[in-house]
């Protein structure tokens, strides 16, 4: 499958090249008002609605931001990235862990395709291959097939002469790891995946990639009640005393220190260990808001400036924060808070004050520009309606194809009466949709209004138009200059 896709993916990748160069002519780069950061960001893709990727190249570059980590390796925002001088980390899905596995030509194809194809424009520092595979929900789903897919793509990025600077990782979660006792010190691999890992580690350590690790103090708080609120903060009040007289005040630090002594009970103390995700939701749960998240970011960046380290890893720290926007079409299995992770809004808007560098000098992040909106209108329950029977059906089919995450218990419109309540339910469908009219008659119960519908410090969007049909004008034109390139060339 890989191969026959060869000519295709390579086609893509012309064309996402020719379409970066059309849409550059408009403004160049603006000049950076803050420093370059060491922190990075990921960069999801799980919107329903897409921003230009080359206007989120120049907020990026605006903000400082020089390390960007992706899910996949999609040829039209990985060519936005193509001369920007921003760190890259590209990532393969799960679902391509058994073709990457199963065969080494479809792992050369994909080095090939995705890494050698771009030479020395795209700033490549790693390959993220999946993404959380041995994460306890997935079942084992990907516990044969991780490991053989790592080395497949490692050997592939040395053979093609780049093995020395782009280095293939494994993202996991910090479940991969466990302590007894709650102690970082007698922190070990889980034991069903002890053999896999060392094994794993070790093929890490011999090639000089790093280990990547996600940690996520909200999820502390979020799966146990019990959990001391303060220590999910780096400014909290409790302490873990551990051997030695080591002493915690704080989640992230103890979370990691355990995989450090876990990494040298596998027999490799100085793996480097880089942190993939971190960050905080602003909605969804009741702990998820934009005073909670601002106070943890706050804590978060002041430590990493100071490139203190932790307990027993002392020094500088390499972290991705999670993430970049939010994602109105996640999975909500782990929580409602899961489309929520953005430090910026779904339409590229900072969502609070924050400093990058960690100096404390607090303020808005430049937003995305050049961002165009659907009309300012919006879906509303029509109270006039005579037969409302089949109301429930009709809320219960809004919320599952469109995001009602932000009417829970908690939550920013969680205060919303009856009807308020229905209308953004049905708002939020009808914006998904594009607002195409018949997005909006819920068996005649619902109108069009063109009354903003925000209420009590709830907002009913206005949902953006997607990049993918604002851009197909210069697609078309990057298609062309595509195929004379591949005709003529």
């Amino acid at each position: 499958m890989i191969r026959r896709q060869r000519g295709m993916s390579r086609f893509l990748q012309l064309l996402a090249g020719a379409a970066v160069l059309l849409l550059a002519a408009s403004p160049a780069a603006m000049a950076d008002d803050y420093d370059i950061v060491e922190v990075g960001v990921n960069w999801g893709s799980q919107l329903s609605h897409q921003l230009l990727p080359d206007s989120v190249v120049k907020m990026l570059k605006k903000n400082g931001i020089a390390r960007v980590k992706m899910f996949d390796a999609d040829p039209w925002p990985v060519g936005a990235l193509v001369d920007s001088g921003i760190e890259v980390m590209l990532g393969i899905p799960n679902d391509m862990l058994e073709t990457m596995s199963s065969s080494y030509g479809n792992a050369q194809d994909w080095v090939n395709e995705n890494v050698t194809a771009y030479g020395d424009k795209l700033k490549l520092k790693y390959v993220a291959v999946g993404n959380e595979p041995f994460l306890k929900a997935y079942n084992g789903s990907f516990m044969k097939t991780t490991f053989p897919a790592l080395k497949n793509i490692q050997k592939a990025l040395d053979e093609a002469g780049v093995g020395d600077t782009v280095k293939a990782v494994v993202p996991l979660n910090a479940d991969v790891y466990v302590s007894p006792d709650d102690k970082p010190s007698s922190g070990a691999f889980r034991p069903d995946i002890n053999d896999l890992m060392t094994d794993m580690v070790k093929f890490l350590h011999d090639h000089g990639a790093p280990f990547v690790v996600n940690i996520y103090p909200f999820l502390s708080l979020y799966q146990s009640d019990n959990f001391p609120f303060e220590f999910a903060f780096f400014d909290g009040g409790k302490n873990i005393n551990d051997k030695g007289g080591i002493n915690y005040d704080n989640v992230f630090d103890a979370n990691y220190d355990t995989l450090v002594h876990a990494l040298k009970k596998a027999g490799v103390s100085n793996l480097k260990v880089i942190v993939g995700e971190a960050g905080w939701p602003t909605d969804g749960n009741k702990n998820a808001n934009l005073k909670l998240a601002r106070r943890f970011y706050d804590g978060l960046l002041k430590k990493l400036a100071k490139n203190e380290g932790t307990p027993v890893r002392k020094g500088k720290m390499e972290v991705y924060l999670f993430g970049l926007f939010d994602e109105d079409m996640k999975s909500i299995a782990p929580g409602n808070f899961e489309r929520h992770w953005g430090i910026f809004t779904y339409d590229g808007k900072p969502k609070f004050p924050i400093d990058l560098t960690g100096q404390g000098h607090d303020k808005l992040l430049s937003p995305v520009t050049d961002v165009k909106y659907l009309p300012s209108q919006w879906c509303v329950f029509d109270d006039g309606a005579k037969d409302k029977s089949k109301l429930p059906g009709n809320i219960q089919y809004a919320c599952a194809s469109g995001d009602c995450t932000a009417l829970g218990y908690g939550c920013s419109c969680n205060g919303l009466d009856e009807k308020s309540n229905i209308s953004y339910a049905f708002n939020m469908y009808f914006q998904m949709q594009d607002q195409d009219v018949r997005a909006c008659d819920f068996d005649g119960l619902a109108k069009i209004t063109d009354k903003n519908a925000s209420t009590r410090g709830c907002l009913f969007p206005v949902q953006i138009i997607s990049a993918s049909g604002r851009a197909a004008p210069a697609l078309l034109l990057a298609a062309l200059f595509a195929l004379v390139v591949m005709l003529f060339v």
